[in-house]
C-alpha cells in the first residue's frame, strides 16, 4: 500500500530457532574462554526470556560471533541447506540434524557434554570433509548414512575413540563422499556410526 510505513524490524518478534542460534554463539564463546560460566548462564537466561531482535542485541554485542541480533534476513527458497561449522557444548548438549551443509570442515567441541552431529540428511559441499572431534569427559556421536565412506583418527585418552558398529551395511560407491573423524576423547567418547 503506497504510503505505508515499514515496521521496526528490531522490534519484531523472534522464533526459537533465533534463540537456539544466539545459544549455540553463547556456547561458542564459553569454549573458547570469551566468558565464564556464570556469564554464560546469565546470559543464556536472558536469552530464553528474549522476546524481540532488539532484546537480543546487549546479550551478544561484545562477542565476535554477534550475528543473529539483525533484523531478521529473508529465508532461503525451499530445498536450499543452511551451513554450519561447528557444534559446542559446555555441560550441555548440541545436536545438528536433518537437512543442514556441511563444507569441507567441522568441528565439533564438548566439556561435560554430549554433541550430535547427524550427517544422513546433510548435504555435502565437497567429497570430502574432515571433522574434529574432541571431548574432555564428554561425548561426541557422529552418524553417517549407508553411502558414506568413514576414516577415523582420533585417539582415545582414558577414553574412546571408534567406529562403532555398523547398524546398516554399507553401500559404498565411486561417488560415495569421504567423512574423516581426526581427534581426542579425554575421559569421554567419540563415536562413529553408520545408521539407516
Amino acid at each position: 500500500m503506497v504510503g505505508e510505513l515499514e515496521p521496526d524490524r528490531s522490534q519484531m518478534r523472534i522464533s526459537d530457532a533465533d534463540r537456539h542460534s544466539v545459544s549455540e554463539i553463547l556456547r561458542e564463546a564459553a569454549g573458547e574462554g570469551r566468558l565464564d560460566m556464570d556469564e554464560l548462564d546469565e546470559r543464556l537466561a536472558a536469552t530464553y526470556a528474549a522476546r524481540t531482535y532488539a532484546d537480543l542485541v546487549p546479550i551478544t554485542q561484545d562477542l565476535p560471533a554477534a550475528r543473529p541480533t539483525q533484523a531478521p534476513l529473508p529465508q532461503p527458497a525451499a530445498g536450499l541447506a543452511s551451513r554450519y561449522e561447528s557444534s559446542v557444548a559446555v555441560m550441555s548438549g548440541a545436536s545438528r540434524k536433518g537437512v543442514w551443509e556441511v563444507g569441507p570442515s567441522y568441528s565439533a567441541f564438548c566439556v561435560m557434554g554430549g554433541v550430535d552431529v547427524d550427517l544422513r540428511e546433510a548435504v555435502f559441499a565437497s567429497p570430502q570433509v574432515e571433522i574434529t572431534a574432541n571431548t574432555l569427559m564428554g561425548g561426541i556421536d557422529i552418524i553417517v548414512n549407508a553411502q558414506t565412506r568413514v576414516i577415523v583418527e582420533g585417539a582415545g585418552v582414558m577414553g574412546t575413540f571408534e567406529q562403532a558398529r555398523d547398524k546398516v551395511e554399507p553401500q559404498l560407491t565411486a561417488d560415495s563422499p569421504v567423512v574423516r573423524v581426526r581427534g581426542v576423547a579425554l575421559m569421554g567418547a567419540v563415536t562413529v556410526v553408520r545408521k539407516g
